[in-house]
């Protein structure tokens, strides 16, 4: 037993499978301006097989030694999307991780970039660039959909010695948000706006804190 007990203090919690997810790491950029704290947003290049001129943030996959550190894999991606040096950013903090189906995990990070013209896009990656205000996310709540997610069990599934509610056809299993910004001529969905609406949301509560 006492063997067991110092086997498992060593054990840091983690995501039991993880090798099994495609695991990715966002920044949301931070650039203060003579008008205020703005966000940066991303247009995803247009000759790319995955979206295509969709709005998103900086991120991307992230390697096997940044496992630990995915906060590596933010700026780096950063770094090689924006094409700015590391010392031009300077990272925040986190925000909540999250998982996304199929099968995706998420953690996004908030970091500044110092000086807005240090921007040069990679336009293997990124077709443009545009900033808006903090302050206009706070005025303007996104509007709301939903996503179901169902299950389905192959038919070698051995139905026969489980319980019956198990069934051979798709179950639903949950539901979750799905938040839409519109900004000027901008639609912005997807995993940016739900990383984008849980960044006002802490923003909103820090500064109306007490």
């Amino acid at each position: 037993m006492e063997h067991l007990k110092d086997l498992l203090k060593k054990i840091k919690p983690g995501i039991q499978g993880i090798e099994e997810y495609f695991v990715s790491a966002v920044l949301l950029p931070i650039i203060e301006t003579e008008d205020g704290l703005h966000i940066l947003f991303e247009i995803r290049a247009n000759h790319l097989r995955r979206q295509p001129g969709e709005i998103c943030f900086p991120g991307g996959a992230v390697e096997k030694d940044e496992i630990c550190n995915p906060q590596e894999t933010a700026v780096r991606e950063t770094i090689e999307e924006l094409g700015i040096k590391n010392s031009e950013i300077e990272l925040l903090g986190s925000l909540n991780c999250f998982f996304a189906p199929p099968g995706t995990i998420i953690y996004p990070y908030v970091g500044v970039i110092k000086r807005k013209e240090s921007i040069k896009p990679n336009p293997a990656e990124v077709e443009d660039f545009f900033l808006a205000p903090v302050e206009y996310f706070l005025k303007h709540p996104p509007t709301k959909s939903s996503v179901e997610v169902a299950t389905r069990y192959n038919d070698d599934f051995p139905f026969n010695k489980v319980p019956p509610f198990y069934k051979k056809e798709w179950n639903k299993r949950w539901t979750f948000p799905v938040y839409f910004y519109e900004y000027k001529e901008y639609f912005i969905w997807g995993i940016t706006a739900r990383m984008l609406h849980c960044f006002i949301a802490t923003y909103y509560d820090i500064n109306n804190d007490g």
